[in-house]
C-alpha cells in the first residue's frame, strides 16, 4: 500500500497520520516481545488489537479514495435535447414548454444553462433545440426524462374547443469528464455557417456556427451559442462525444437487457413515459404509475417531486396508461 497517496489526500490525511502512529505502536510492541519473552502473551494481545485498528483504518481510507474516484468520474454536465413530435405547431409549442420547465428547474438548482442550438417553428415553438446544463447531480436527476412526453389540451388556436394530443421527445446525454474512447479526426466532417437570429453584427457576418458530422454513424451536431467559431467547435465536439458514448451505452444495455429489471422503463427514445393532461390538471408518469397535479407550477420548474419519484422508481397509485 502506498501510504503517500493517503497522506497527500485532504480527505484521508488525518486517517493516514493515525494509521502511521498505530504502525509505530505495533512495531514497538513487537520489538518489546522479541527483547523480553515474558511480555509475549500480553504483547500478542495488544498487537492483535492494534492490527484490527490498522486494518480498519486502511479499509476506511481505501473506501474514501475509491468513492472520490467515482465522484470525479461522474458527469457534471449534460446535453438536453427537445424535439417536436406528432401534432404540428402544437407539438413545437409543447417542446418549448418542456424546455422552459427544465430551464426553470435548472435555475432553482443553481445549475448553469446554455442554449446550444435551436430550430423554431412558424408559431415560435421548438422544432428541435439542444441545451447544455452544468451542475452537480444534473444527470442523476434528469436522466429519467429521456423519452416521449405527451400533452392533451385545447390549443389557443383551436376555435371549436377540440382537445389535441401532441408529443415531444426529450433526450438527456451525460458529458463525462474523461472520454471513454477517442474519435478519429478522419471520421469527422465540419461545416461552418453564419449564426441566425439576434446576437449583433458579428454573428450575422462571421461564420461562427459549427456543424459536425460523424461519418461512420451519420450522427450530426450543431452549435451556435458562442460568438467564436472555436468555442462552438469545442461545444459541438462535446455534444458529439456525448451522443457517441450514449450510442455505445445503448448497444451494451441492449446486450444485457435482461439484467436491467431494477430500472424503470427501457430508456428507449420511442418510449412514451409521461402524459400532461392540462384539462384535468394531471401529470402521469406511466413507468411508475404515479400522478401529480398543479401543472402550471410544474411547468414553471417545480418538478422536484417528479424527479425524485422517478429516481427512486417508487410505485404509486396505478393509473390507466390510456390517459
Amino acid at each position: 500500500m502506498d501510504l503517500q497517496v493517503f497522506k497527500t489526500n485532504p480527505k484521508t490525511m488525518y486517517l493516514a497520520q493515525e494509521y502511521e502512529r498505530l504502525l509505530g505502536e505495533e512495531a514497538s510492541v513487537k520489538a518489546l516481545m522479541e527483547s523480553d519473552p515474558s511480555m509475549r502473551e500480553l504483547g500478542e494481545s495488544e498487537a492483535a488489537e492494534l492490527r484490527l485498528q490498522i486494518d480498519e483504518l486502511e479499509k476506511q481510507m481505501t473506501d474514501i479514495i475509491e468513492s472520490s474516484k467515482e465522484e470525479e468520474e461522474k458527469p457534471k454536465e449534460v446535453i438536453l435535447e427537445v424535439r417536436a413530435g406528432a401534432g404540428g405547431e402544437e407539438a413545437a409549442i409543447f417542446a418549448e414548454d418542456l424546455a422552459n420547465m427544465y430551464e426553470g428547474f435548472a435555475e432553482k438548482k443553481n445549475w448553469g444553462w446554455t442554449k446550444l442550438d435551436e430550430s423554431r417553428s412558424e408559431m415560435g415553438g421548438y422544432k428541435e433545440a439542444s441545451f447544455e446544463i452544468k451542475g452537480k447531480d444534473a444527470y442523476d436527476m434528469l436522466r429519467w426524462e429521456t423519452g416521449v412526453h405527451r400533452v392533451q389540451r385545447i390549443p389557443a388556436t383551436e376555435k371549436s374547443g377540440r382537445i389535441h394530443t401532441s408529443t415531444a421527445s426529450v433526450v438527456v446525454l451525460p458529458i463525462f469528464p474523461v472520454a471513454h474512447f477517442t474519435i478519429n479526426p478522419a471520421d469527422l466532417e465540419m461545416e461552418f455557417s453564419r449564426s441566425g437570429g439576434a446576437g449583433g453584427q458579428n454573428v450575422n457576418k462571421v461564420e461562427t456556427a459549427v456543424r459536425i458530422i460523424h461519418k461512420p454513424t451519420g450522427l450530426a451536431v450543431r452549435c451556435t451559442s458562442e460568438r467564436s467559431q472555436l468555442k462552438n467547435r469545442e461545444k459541438a465536439m462535446s455534444m458529439l462525444m456525448a451522443k457517441l458514448e450514449d450510442l455505445d451505452r445503448q448497444k451494451k444495455e441492449q446486450a444485457v437487457a435482461s439484467e436491467r429489471k431494477n430500472q424503470i422503463g427501457t430508456g428507449d427514445r420511442s418510449e412514451k413515459i409521461r402524459t400532461y393532461n392540462i384539462l384535468q390538471d394531471r401529470i402521469t408518469d406511466h413507468r411508475i404509475k404515479q400522478s401529480w397535479s398543479n401543472i402550471e407550477k410544474i411547468f414553471a420548474g417545480n418538478m422536484d417531486a417528479i424527479v425524485e419519484a422517478c429516481a427512486k422508481g417508487t410505485v404509486g397509485d396505478v393509473e390507466d396508461d390510456s390517459l
